[in-house]
């Protein structure tokens, strides 16, 4: 039940000394400060990594042809791998391979026009799936290169935002023909990419026309094969079967270490996460013990509160003062100071956080610092039970006070 007369006399006594409850405070507030200051630059930096993986999935491996430079069974380094289509299908079987695509590049001259407008841009020629590797933001109205496309050779084409923006300007190109190297191709949609510059200006077309319109044989020079789970072993025995069924195939030691090139984003993105996770917990660690070290300075103020109204407290207590009276006279002033110093505390980090992340530029590696609505609440809830915490020692000090000794204290 709220009394007034208890919460008169608390603020009378933080109004007598002013300068002791502000320092007392400061320390429980700095410390709340510094734990949000670091959780949020903290999250920063992993929002700016996240982002350089942005456009591009994080459940694939990605594997490239290359030139062998070990000898095998006979056979002298130096010869170049090359990718057949039916090499996705093969791959495509492998345990715990959800999806496999291919991509090749058209390569000669790549001009691409529209009526007047021309420009010469990357051709990139795959397999439907190859959307899944990509992840791409496809406009209203676009579709992707899909299964039908590929299967009748058909000749269509996805475009890029800046290619669009060359291009057709403020058209809408859907529907219209695009020519590439003086072929057209139907433009079935175009798309944006989180990925930067490099990734919109591409076009894509279905590989098995690539390869029929530009005289490519059916030869590939990548397949990415996507995970269905997020466990870097199981994507490293995938990889490993994948290039011993190659290294049968094509005949080379599958140690080799240039034979072929792998990129494996699922070990990638987990190592960071894995270094992010270590890094949340240092901060956590590091922001746990300053607000600690302000707990502590608070119960040792509570302490000297206690000394301080010794007397008072025997003259309560020979009046009839319970000890839970005293001890809940105590444990609200102590609350009091912990919690509001660390909302203090809390507001003054992130607006920090909020002022920081609208004037400074995102960088490749750091980007929109933030805390977590739920940790500020936590953190809250954390300076709330640690004021208690606070008061406790003191306030069952003041409790056992006998009113004759009490009294006779000086």
């Amino acid at each position: 039940m709220f009394d007034l007369d208890k919460w008169q006399e608390i603020f009378s006594t933080i109004k007598k000394n002013k300068l002791r409850t502000f320092l007392t405070g400061f320390s429980v507030a700095w410390g709340i400060f510094m734990l949000i200051v670091l959780l949020g630059s903290g999250y920063g930096l992993e929002n700016g990594v996240k982002r350089e993986f942005e456009g591009d999935a994080v459940n694939y491996i990605s594997i490239n042809t290359g030139i062998t430079s070990l000898p095998y069974q006979g056979m002298k380094p130096g010869r170049f791998i090359q990718f057949e289509n039916d090499d996705r299908e093969t791959l495509a079987a492998v345990e715990k391979v959800d999806k496999a695509a291919s991509r090749t590049y058209v390569f000669g001259n790549q001009t691409i026009t529209y009526g007047s407008e021309y420009g010469s841009f990357d051709i990139f020629a795959i397999s439907p799936d190859y959307f899944y590797v990509e992840m791409l933001n496809l406009a209203d109205g676009s579709r992707f290169v899909n299964q039908k496309d590929y299967d009748d050779y058909r000749k269509v084409v996805v475009l890029g935002k800046v290619v669009k923006e060359a291009l057709f300007k403020h058209e809408e190109p859907v529907g219209k023909y695009a020519k590439i190297n003086g072929v057209p191709f139907l433009v079935v949609g175009h798309f944006d990419d989180p990925g930067g510059d490099r990734d919109i200006s591409r076009v894509y077309v279905p590989i098995t026309t690539a390869q029929r319109v530009f005289n490519m044989g059916n030869a590939i020079r990548n397949i990415s094969l996507i995970m269905n789970d997020l466990n870097i072993d199981e994507s490293n025995r995938a990889l490993e079967k994948s290039k011993a069924l190659l290294a049968q195939k094509y005949k080379f030691d599958p140690a080799d270490p240039r034979a072929l090139f792998v990129f494996n984003s699922v070990e990638n993105y987990q190592r960071f996460m894995d270094l992010f996770a270590g890094i949340r917990l240092f901060i956590w660690i590091i922001g746990i013990g300053t607000i600690i070290a302000g707990i502590v300075g608070v119960s040792n103020i509570m302490m000297i509160v206690v000394k301080d109204r010794t007397k008072e407290i025997g003259i309560r207590k020979s009046m009839g003062a319970t000890p839970w009276s005293i001890i809940s006279l105590i444990l609200q002033e102590s609350v009091l100071i912990t919690a509001f110093a660390g909302y203090i505390g809390l507001v003054l980090g992130v607006g920090l956080l909020e002022l920081v992340s609208k004037s400074l530029p995102s960088t490749d590696y750091f980007a929109n610092p933030e805390v977590d609505f739920n940790i500020a609440i936590g953190a809250t809830l954390l300076l709330i039970f640690s004021g208690a915490i606070a008061g406790f020692v003191p306030a069952r000090k003041a409790s056992a006070i006998k009113p004759v000794e009490a009294l006779r204290d000086e």
